[in-house]
């Protein structure tokens, strides 16, 4: 009867101990896959302040006041001062150059010569047209988000203003015949930092066709460099 008990004790023992373990592997499991998660805002920002500067841009433009006689006239005229320019002077559906150079595009001359060195900053906020903005902030939120939420809005951002910054500089010694605008260097430098993650957790990103996708448009973006738009 002894020897009963005892081997009911011991299998109570036993299950005791693996009951235990298995809270202890699945308390560890979760600690392991509880990371902190930041809430993204800084960039959902980022989105609108450009959406909002590119409106301000259209607003200034005044295409059916301001059209300088390009052939053809201003496209989407209905709406009235926001209308874009001729297709002819402007392809991506925005603004003309006097217009952008006006508000703060990089302009080479103006940054060595005029000692206009705000223009690094400016730029960076200016986009050349809809389409232009449009692929930018897809990018920025494809990217921006998914680093923001890993690392904090605080990293996030000075990387994304630091590497637009450094972006002006590079295409102000490359770009001197020509006016400049676009974040392309700030996503360069999101991009650049998600890559380094990527190669560090390769397992994190699920669906690593649409990095690439991602890292190919930057990537020909940075080839129409020479077009001013970035």
């Amino acid at each position: 009867m002894a020897s009963g008990d005892l081997e009911r004790g011991g299998g109570s023992n036993v299950k005791n101990r693996g009951n235990s373990y298995n809270q202890s592997s699945s308390s560890s499991y979760y600690v392991e896959n509880n990371e902190k998660q930041w809430t993204s805002w800084l960039v959902p920002m980022f989105v609108v302040a450009n959406i909002a500067v590119f409106v301000v841009v259209m607003y200034v433009n005044n295409c059916p006041k301001n059209n300088q006689g390009f052939e053809g006239g201003c496209v989407a005229r209905f709406l009235g001062r926001l209308s874009f320019e001729p297709l002819k002077e402007n392809p991506l559906f925005g603004p003309s150059s006097n217009t952008l150079e006006k508000l703060g595009a990089l302009n080479w001359e103006k940054v060595v010569h005029g000692n206009q060195a705000w223009r690094l900053i400016t730029s960076i906020w200016l986009h050349a047209g809809v389409i232009h903005l449009l692929a930018n902030m897809l990018s920025l939120i494809f990217i921006g988000i998914r680093l923001e939420q890993q690392f904090g809005f605080i990293r996030v951002g000075l990387i994304y203003l630091l590497s637009g910054f450094g972006g002006s500089v590079l295409s102000s010694l490359f770009i001197q015949r020509s006016i400049s605008v676009g974040a392309s260097g700030a996503l360069f430098g999101l991009l650049g930092a998600m890559l380094s993650e990527l190669l560090t957790n390769w397992t994190i990103y699920t669906n690593k066709v649409i990095l690439v996708a991602s890292g190919s448009y930057l990537l020909r973006n940075a080839m129409n460099g020479n077009q001013g738009y970035r």
